[in-house]
């Protein structure tokens, strides 16, 4: 596959930039919708059931969100470094295809599928 072009890399830059922003406005949101059911409110048996499995969801997708922060934080450090769009494992060339739907990929497509079969 062909290497970014410094166009392509700069396009890709502002992207995930713009992702960090967005998912840490999301974050900050989502801190209250996360915390911990209070279990003495006065509510019913099934409200506060509803209540926790909606906080627990709120918990798992703030998960998400954090790790996909991070793996966008490692491809803006990785685009200072100067190997961004390269793969972690066979150090060829990801493509920009790839990085324009997933910018944060540290795998080409080949790699990522041999990993995730191995699984």
């Amino acid at each position: 596959m062909d290497e970014l072009t410094p166009v392509q890399c700069a396009e890709l830059r502002i992207s995930i930039a713009q992702s960090c922003l967005e998912l840490e406005e999301l974050l900050a949101r989502s801190h209250e919708s996360s915390k911990p059911v209070a279990l003495d409110e006065p509510i019913g048996r099934l409200s506060r059931m509803d209540a926790m499995q909606q906080q627990q969801m709120a918990v798992a997708s703030r998960q998400n969100q954090t790790r996909r922060l991070q793996l966008l934080r490692n491809a803006l450090q990785a685009i200072e470094a100067d190997t961004y769009g390269e793969c972690r494992h066979c150090e060829e060339s990801i493509g920009y295809q790839r990085l324009k739907v997933r910018p944060e990929s540290p795998f080409c497509l080949a790699c990522q599928s041999r990993s995730e079969g191995e699984r």
